[in-house]
């Protein structure tokens, strides 16, 4: 890999996202990992007043981070912090991509990123695709993406973007949008896409499925009503869902039962169909093992904080989701609390044979509802 972190204070940053395989559980990539945060932290701290404010209001020093226990003290921001405030740290002239994570309407995060802050997130993901065997440059595929048709605006939504950047590991034969462009914005077309499978069906050219799950849910059950047979995609077919179902959660199904559905409509084997957990305040892509659960990679910790205290809490015991990784110097989100709450399990209790941790997604801690990509996509679905 080439140099990404050009500063002699990411040493232990740049090592990290060297690491090849996501699940390489050890005792000397749990170290350089900690080195690693505290880097990005004193990186952080040197140069975001923000940030070394808030350190200081806290008592903090980033030079103490030398083990599990003195990482575990570093103060989270809350992702709901960066719906109001952009807070960088690094200059204009640094920025090469801004991402929000919604549309036009209502809350959403805006994310600047420099080259390593932007290139290192994508390493991951190819690092998963090719551990998944998905990386296949002489398969030409068919694509559905239940996500927007780009226009110039839509590019800087994180999940748009991302389900662009996923057609490049297998060339592009047909490729049909599931949110297509109107006069005026974007409109679901259920029928376009369910058009568009029965010709993909009848090609005989693996499939490839990327975007919001509450879009595919609607899809097939459109098909049921109109009746529409079953179908068989080519065995090499794979779906790679992602952004939630956020507040169409009154139409979302168990996980397993909608990837039955998927199984039985489209005859795409369980084994390719996964799920992505991320967002663009964390871009680490979590995706699911063979079992579907989420297993925490090595260029990453997760931690499920207490609701009261924000203490760590043990296996099975519900609480915050806390999403610690280091690859953004662009800004201090190397430390996030999210709004979702969650459970660990241990690593073993899983059967995959991937030996690290994971954590399960049990809904959202909220009042009101935030507007996130999903959201604002899924209201297409069904409009207020």
């Amino acid at each position: 890999m080439k140099q990404l972190y050009t500063s002699k204070k990411l040493a232990a940053v740049q090592q990290l996202y060297t690491l090849e395989a996501p699940y390489q559980s050890s005792r000397s990539n749990n170290d350089l990992f900690i080195s690693a945060m505290a880097e990005i932290t004193t990186w952080h701290y040197e140069r975001n007043p923000f940030y070394r404010s808030l350190l200081n209001s806290r008592g903090y020093n980033p030079k103490n981070i030398n083990n599990q226990s003195s990482l575990a003290e570093l103060p989270v921001i809350h992702a709901n912090f960066f719906k109001k405030h952009s807070i960088w740290s690094i200059k204009d002239e640094s920025i090469k991509h801004i991402f929000t994570s919604s549309g036009t309407l209502g809350q959403k995060s805006q994310m600047a990123y420099d080259h390593a802050s932007i290139t290192a997130p994508f390493l991951m993901l190819n690092r998963y695709v090719s551990n998944l065997g998905w990386h296949t440059p002489n398969q030409a595929c068919n694509y559905l993406l239940l996500s927007y048709q780009p226009t110039s605006e839509n590019q800087t939504i994180g999940t748009s973007y991302t389900d662009h950047i996923l057609c490049k590991y297998a060339p592009i034969n047909k490729l049909t949008y599931a949110l297509k462009l109107t006069g005026d914005g974007h409109a679901f077309d259920p029928f376009g896409s369910i058009q568009a499978l029965l010709d993909y069906a009848q090609e005989g050219l693996p499939v490839r499925i990327f975007g919001f799950p509450a879009f595919l849910f609607f899809i097939l059950d459109s098909m049921k009503k109109r009746g529409i047979a079953p179908i068989k995609l080519h065995p090499d077919s794979l779906v790679y869902l992602g952004g939630g179902w956020k507040n169409h959660a009154d139409k979302q199904i168990h996980k397993i039962s909608f990837y039955q559905e998927i199984t039985k409509q489209l005859g795409i084997s369980d084994l390719r169909i996964r799920d992505m957990f991320g967002s663009v305040e964390h871009c680490v892509p979590y995706t699911e093992c063979s079992n579907h659960h989420f297993h925490i990679p090595v260029w990453a910790q997760v931690n499920i904080l207490d609701l009261k205290t924000l203490k760590p809490l043990a296996y099975g015991q519900e609480g915050f989701l806390n999403l610690q990784s280091p690859y953004s110097t662009s800004a201090p989100v190397h430390n996030i609390l999210m709004s979702d709450l969650a459970v660990m399990h241990a690593g073993q209790s899983c059967g995959c044979g991937i030996s690290s941790d994971y954590f399960e997604i049990i809904g959202r801690a909220s009042t009101k509802k935030n507007r996130s990509c999903a959201v604002a996509a899924s209201e297409f679905i069904y409009p207020n």
